[in-house]
């Protein structure tokens, strides 16, 4: 059985995803609970990688409403 993908990697591999269009600006990435469901991994690996790519500025979080891809 393979190891579940480290928060790290998550986070780049959801940058990949923002950088070839798959989510685009402005649209609001999948709920922490369907990202921990899409990779197999824990809740706070999740909260971990989105932590990452929101430092790096390639999300923001708005309160209340999720997290999203920034508007050119």
């Amino acid at each position: 059985m393979p190891l579940p993908m480290s928060y790290l990697k998550i986070a780049e591999d959801l940058a990949a995803r923002i950088k070839s269009g798959e989510y685009q600006p402005g649209q609001q990435l999948p709920s922490y609970n369907e990202l921990a469901t899409l990779y197999s991994v824990h809740f706070s690996t999740i909260t971990r990688a989105i932590g990452v790519l929101r430092l790096q500025g390639v999300v923001i979080g708005v309160p209340g409403r999720g997290v999203f891809v920034p508007e050119e």
